[in-house]
């Protein structure tokens, strides 16, 4: 029987494979590309938008954590919504809604208005980054061609942040801070207007339940509560009362979740997805990495900037190596074995290279050569985090049922986000902790003003170098959860049949135990 698929014009009926499915991949990836940049695009730009619009110091962090509040908060509900609408439309709404709060954002006059056009931000993205995912995972039913497809959006979703850096350092030196926010305009639409023109959902994979209404609150307010707890550790410490309450409160709303979900008729989140050990050991490992990944932007960006004296445009150019090493790995590496090699394999290896490339970086030093050390470090590191997130992008979604799929990529969205921000204050404190310690150690030594100066760069380099190694850490855990728990075969070891225009044909995909 013909697939029912929807276009512009309303339901249409094809035949076999999708034949805009590669053009429809430009302007998913153009879209996964403008919110993942913008996670990092804004951090170059603060110091100038905070000078501009009169926003304390106390006040600032706001600007980043208002969008990551939104987003990782929303991402659950996002995914049911692009479940719910169909992810076309969850798609295309998201994108102009992000395109809308990104000319509030640049237009901003005052701290309220910057702050609320980032928080839009967020719950926009939290429509369109599940929604891009999971079209990504209904269109590409080949097991060649997907893999191909998520190479690039693996790419883009690991190299996205250091071209945040980079497009941020050149918008803030030679234009305007506010033009950090005006180029998501452009983008916005083209994926949008794009989208809109090839995209063809195949149709039947909506899931209409009712809401589950009590799982969207618990789970927002639950993510909400982790993801602010960690970034007012950072600001404020573990042991404050009000971060401790965080952590607690967030703790029982998640649990509460987890139970409600457990026994509602339509739940926000089927337990199905999580309890899964391939998908399971995807989530996990992919957050513990990304906290690995977002601790090293912070304290390069800084070392290059505070210690080694870059500029901001300087700065942005000198990640380009990782971002080669991540679009090597993802489209050379991690596609072309993923059709004959098992997940696990590319994933373990991936991260044990990129726990290698940290290890090289926690030999910095305030005159350590960037041929030298960190570009071969950014180098490894990228390849093996290229390497990893293919596959990892791609079974995430593979093997659950289409009405699932938005969930199913909310929750790599979700991992992704948590991570980020936990990366960020954990190993930020760590760092800020082991400088606090050796300066203490080695302030008599210094009695000249020069002296205290190097100092002060020498103490910031040994708190990076001590953070840097829990990031080994974490990435050596990474890979062991990648190994143990991801256990399913070699794609086409197991091939099942999939029908396509009426007939069953065999389609080498990997198969997923359920």
């Amino acid at each position: 029987m013909p697939d029912k698929t929807s276009g512009p014009a309303g339901p249409t009926t094809t035949t076999g494979p999708d034949p805009s499915r590669w053009k429809a991949l430009v302007f998913i990836a153009l879209a996964q590309l403008m919110v993942v940049l913008d996670a990092t695009i804004v951090n170059i730009a603060l110091p100038s938008a905070q000078q501009d619009l009169g926003i304390s110091d106390g006040n600032r962090q706001w600007v980043i954590t208002a969008y990551a509040l939104a987003f990782g908060g929303l991402l659950l509900f996002g995914g049911r919504i692009a479940d719910l609408w169909g992810r076309k439309r969850t798609f295309v709404v998201g994108l102009l809604g992000f395109a809308a709060a990104s000319a509030l954002g640049g237009a901003a006059t005052g701290e309220a208005m910057m702050l609320g056009s980032r928080a839009l931000q967020g719950a926009f993205g939290a429509l369109l980054a599940p929604a891009a995912l999971s079209l990504l995972a209904v269109m590409f039913t080949d097991g060649k061609e997907r893999a191909k497809a998520f190479g690039i959006y693996g790419a883009i979703a690991g190299g996205g942040g250091a071209v945040g850096l980079i497009l941020g350092g050149v918008l803030t030196e030679y234009l305007d801070w506010r033009w950090t926010f005006y180029v998501n305009i452009p983008f916005a639409v083209i994926a949008a207007v794009g989208a809109w023109l090839v995209i063809r959902e195949p149709a039947g994979g909506r899931n209409r339940s009712p809401l589950d209404v009590p799982g969207v609150v618990l789970s927002t307010l639950g993510l909400v509560s982790l993801v602010y707890g960690f970034t007012r550790a950072e600001s404020h410490g573990w042991a404050d009362t009000s971060t401790i309450g965080l952590f607690v409160a967030s703790a029982v709303l998640l649990a509460a979740f987890l139970a409600v979900e457990a026994r509602v008729k339509s739940p926000l989140l089927p337990l199905r997805v999580l309890t899964e050990r391939n998908r399971g050991g995807v989530y996990l490992s992919l957050g513990l990495a990304i906290i690995a990944m977002f601790g090293l932007f912070l304290f390069l960006t800084y070392y290059l900037q505070v210690v080694k004296g870059f500029s901001p445009v300087r700065t942005g150019f000198a990640f380009l190596p990782m971002i080669a090493g991540m679009i090597t790995g993802s489209t050379q590496i991690g596609a072309r074995l993923m059709t004959r090699v098992p997940p696990r394999l590319l994933m373990g290896p991936g991260f044990l290279a990129a726990a290698t490339g940290m290890l090289l970086l926690t030999q910095l030093e305030v005159d350590s050569s960037y041929a030298g050390l960190i570009l071969p470090a950014q180098l490894l590191l990228g390849l093996g985090m290229g390497t990893a997130f293919m596959p990892a992008m791609s079974l995430a979604t593979h093997g659950v049922e289409a009405r699932d799929s938005g969930v199913a990529s909310a929750m790599v969205n979700t991992s992704q986000q948590v991570g980020g921000a936990i990366g960020t204050a954990l190993l930020n404190t760590i760092a800020a902790s082991a400088t606090t310690a050796y300066l203490n150690d080695h302030a008599a030594a210094a009695t000249s003003p020069q002296a205290q100066k190097l100092l002060q760069l020498q103490g910031m380099v040994e708190g990076y170098s001590a953070a840097i190694w829990w990031a080994v850490g974490i990435l050596l855990v990474s890979a062991a959860i990648a190994v143990t728990f991801i256990n399913t075969g070699r794609p086409g070891a197991g091939s099942q049949p999939v029908a396509s225009g009426g007939v069953e044909d065999e389609v080498r995909v990997p198969v997923v135990a359920h």
